[in-house]
């Protein structure tokens, strides 16, 4: 008896651990799967970003045609009333009859060629002899007319050497000797006509073709300097303009409303085979102008070098360093961008279609409003009172629906779409600020497109050898991108200016800034040698 009893104890108790254990182990490899559950979304959603930003569209213009949610859309409007309201206007029919299209043509271009120029295009024209006008009977035809035929060509290099003659005299009688000085340059001492200087800046900053490519071109055309001569004329030139630039940062500053955000670039020597990471922050102001300001971290410490204890607004994206900023200084409101919500949004459509959708639509229908109050030209306090009758309604119904997302159940942290609800809860007050200020946008667009300039020369030029030439790269961008702002053709403002600028009174530097400079000397700017001979003939 003792002898089986032994097996029975022992066979009990084996069986009584062994299903302990199994329970365990069944709750630990549902606990597994559903982590890798997990981490594996997050994972796809990464590799998701990291397609659309290579291979995606780059437009965030959204087709609402063939959307399985539009009846979900179309709820959430029709349960807001106050949205659908319409001011009552005049309607009247019109009656027309369509006639054949016809193309638009440039002053200038023939009909029947298709090629469209401008008046200021130099045409050089070629005669072509009639084969009937040289043969024995030529005495029998008679020109009545001629056709024309335009083609677009092109010159091997556009560069050219101007040679400057400058007569030696000798006065009678007193063997003095003298000679006129050479024209003035705006490098002194150095072969580098004007034109060159600002060709050659324009190349790399407007067209982002870097210096050794210029390089090659200028071999290829028979012109032969270093390279490092290139980099010097540039970095000259540049440093020229810096006092212009600093007096357009000076007037951004005393606007009331400023638009910032930063990108990333590749300065100076980190260690050995690594460069450093530096920063570009684009500051707008109220005028249309911009400037990247230089600074070799994202840290706070530069908004408050460069704003200081700024008295208004500062509209930007949700990068923690700006809330820092508006904490330290008492004066300062912080107002975020809506489009920088919307991608959060767009970011979790894979894991929760229909729910983004719903807050795409809300979110969309601010930029509806925003569209009808640029056809009515509303400013002012008019547009603040059609903002609030309209815009309002429709964020403190996103918001509500916010905060009733975030109370599922079945949402975790690491979800997409969880962190885009967090991502505008957190930021309500500050996504809100716009329907009080009838002068500020609903997003940092209009900077992200200025900003452009930065990311499509890096893919060219891909850093910069020394921090300061990084700082003059943000200099001469900020002129460029605000001349293309104010329609001012950037390659005659820098001809003028940079000849211009050792004469003009220091206390005046302003007037030299694209803005005021369109108003100033655009009508009647200073030349180039190469200009004036061409054209005037000198």
């Amino acid at each position: 008896m003792k002898t089986s009893a032994k097996p029975e104890t022992s066979s009990t108790n084996s069986a009584h651990f062994s299903s302990g254990d199994a329970v365990d182990l069944a709750e630990d490899k549902d606990k597994t799967i559903k982590t890798l559950q997990e981490q594996l979304k997050d994972l796809q959603h990464q590799l998701d970003w990291f397609k659309r930003q290579m291979f995606g569209e780059k437009s965030e213009k959204r087709n609402m045609e063939d959307n399985p949610y539009q009846t979900t859309i179309a709820d959430i409007l029709n349960s807001l009333p106050e949205l659908l309201e319409t001011e009552e206007e005049k309607k009247q029919t019109i009656t027309y009859q369509r006639g054949t299209a016809k193309k638009k043509v440039l002053d200038g271009s023939p009909n029947d060629s298709g090629l469209r120029f401008s008046p200021d295009v130099p045409v050089e024209e070629i005669v072509v002899t009639a084969p009937e006008l040289e043969g024995d009977d030529r005495d029998s035809y008679d020109i009545i007319g001629y056709k024309t035929t335009y083609r677009l060509a092109q010159r091997t290099s556009s560069h050219v050497v101007l040679k400057y003659v400058r007569p030696v005299v000798k006065k009678k009688g007193t063997q003095v000797i003298k000679a006129p000085p050479a024209p003035a340059n705006v490098i002194e001492k150095s072969f580098a006509d004007v034109s060159f200087l600002v060709g050659m800046l324009l190349d790399k900053f407007l067209y982002h073709q870097p210096l050794y490519r210029q390089h090659q071109h200028l071999e290829n055309a028979g012109i032969f300097l270093a390279r490092s001569t290139l980099t010097n004329l540039s970095t000259r030139a540049i440093d020229l303009l810096r006092p212009i630039y600093q007096a357009q940062l000076n007037h951004i500053l005393l606007s009331r409303i400023l638009a910032i955000d930063e990108t990333p670039g590749k300065a100076g020597r980190k260690e050995k085979g690594k460069l450093k990471q530096i920063y570009y922050w684009p500051i707008m102001g109220e005028a249309n102008e911009i400037c990247f300001t230089f600074s070799e971290s994202r840290s706070q410490q530069h908004l408050l070098d460069m704003l200081g204890d700024f008295n208004g607004t500062v509209l930007s994206d949700g990068y923690s360093a700006y809330a820092s900023y508006v904490d330290k200084c008492m004066n300062a409101i912080l107002a975020q961008c809506w489009a920088h919500t919307r991608r959060k949004y767009e970011e979790a459509e894979k894991s929760e279609p229909k729910a983004c959708a719903i807050a795409l639509a809300y979110i969309g229908r601010f930029y509806e409003i925003e569209d009808r109050i640029k056809e009515l030209d509303l400013t002012g306090d008019a547009k603040r009172h059609y903002r609030e009758k309209y815009t309002r309604p429709a964020v403190e119904a996103f918001f509500e629906w916010n905060q009733e997302q975030r109370q599922r159940i079945d949402l975790v942290k690491s979800d997409p779409f969880t962190k885009a609800l967090v991502y505008s809860h957190k930021r309500e007050k500050e996504l809100k600020v716009f329907l009080s200020d009838p002068d500020l946008p609903l997003d940092t667009n209009h900077v992200e497109r200025s900003l452009r300039v930065i990311p499509m020369g890096r893919k060219n030029w891909l850093f910069s050898w020394t921090e300061v030439g990084a700082e003059l790269i943000g200099i001469i961008q900020s002129l460029i991108v605000t001349c293309r702002m104010h329609g001012v053709n950037p390659y005659d403002y820098l001809i003028d200016v940079l000849q211009r600028i050792d004469r003009h009174p220091a206390s005046s530097v302003h007037e030299l800034t694209p803005r005021l400079w369109k108003g100033l000397f655009a009508d009647n700017p200073l030349r180039s040698d190469l200009y004036r001979r061409d054209n005037e003939n000198i």
